[in-house]
């Protein structure tokens, strides 16, 4: 199997932080989502930088894969240490029927053998009754989603026994509607929607789980949305009337006289859908000064520094 270098993927360095890594995920996720992405091969790229997060974004098999890291390089074929026998177990992703035979491997063990395995016809009565295998996979939501009626189409990889007894995998598609108020990491079942049952048995359940795409504008906490709103010294002096993104359209926002870095304001039902009701959007404003000043604006400054009765570090120390 071929060596995945996650940190290439994403492009950052082993040294970044959790925060780089969030933000490169965010910047590719949204250029590679097949829903809106016009890129060549769009999706295996999304299904890539997806997979890179997954590790990479999860302290415990981040630190796993660094300690791999050191055995292999880049698109060369790959073979676990001597002694290895495996991190993560089955845990957490690994039922992920997307991901590749490497992050199968090295986070999924125990799911990717059985996917991989056979089984032949035993001759005991119970096998001929068994219920199908329940399957989980991650699936990719943008914001803007959660407030959609319509489905999403979803493709999802189901074991399936063959005449032979032999399992292998067969590919499924299914229309899937988002339901209202859904979060990051809640887990949604399918009945009947998993690999297929033997003799009598019923099908296994397939269980979405739900990864909100991170945004390049909202930060989501609960149902709220936090904007970090960005206002020059003059408007948060004087106060204004600013036009602020929402995921529904723009809206007019007033902002007070004498504003400060900091100061959250609220959009009432502006956030995420809720289950009994919408959550809010708070705007934060960020005092941002000019990139550069013309010679004009720093006499104003100036006047106004010779002018104004203040002192904003009057009371450091004291």
């Amino acid at each position: 199997m071929e060596f995945k270098d996650y940190y290439d993927i994403l492009g950052v360095k082993p040294d970044d932080d959790k925060q780089a890594i969030k933000k490169a995920y965010r910047r590719l996720a949204r250029k590679y989502h097949p829903d809106v992405s016009s890129e060549h091969d769009a999706e295996n790229r999304f299904k890539e930088v997806s997979e890179a997060y997954e590790v990479l974004g999860d302290d415990t098999r981040r630190a796993e894969y660094d300690q791999l890291r050191r055995y292999g390089r880049k698109g060369e074929s790959f073979t676990p240490p001597p002694g290895w026998e495996g991190f993560s177990g089955t845990g957490g992703a690994s039922q992920q029927g997307d991901f590749s035979d490497f992050f199968e491997t090295i986070f999924g063990a125990g799911f990717a053998g059985a996917k991989r395995g056979s089984r032949g016809f035993a001759g005991s009565e119970d096998f001929y009754s068994t219920r199908g295998r329940d399957v989980e996979i991650e699936m990719p939501v943008f914001l803007e989603d959660t407030l959609r009626e319509e489905a999403k189409t979803i493709e999802y990889r189901l074991p399936h026994y063959d005449e032979s007894g032999r399992l292998e995998d067969v590919k499924k598609t299914l229309r899937v509607k988002i339901p209202k108020g859904v979060t990051d990491g809640e887990r949604i079942r399918l009945r009947n929607q998993g690999g297929p049952g033997f003799g009598d048995g019923p099908a296994g359940d397939l269980y979405l789980r739900i990864r909100l795409v991170p945004h390049p504008l909202y930060d989501v906490v609960g149902n709220d949305l936090n904007l970090t709103l960005p206002v020059s010294p003059w408007e948060a002096a004087l106060g204004a009337s600013v036009t602020v993104p929402t995921l529904t359209g723009k809206i007019s926002l007033t902002i007070k006289p004498d504003s400060q870095t900091g100061t959250r304001l609220r959009v009432k039902g502006r956030g995420l859908p809720g289950k009994e009701s919408p959550g809010d959007l708070y705007v934060i404003l960020k005092v941002v000064m000019p990139d550069r000043s013309s010679e004009k604006d720093r006499k104003l400054w100036q006047q106004l520094a010779d002018q104004a009765d203040f002192n904003p570090r009057k009371n450091l120390g004291s």
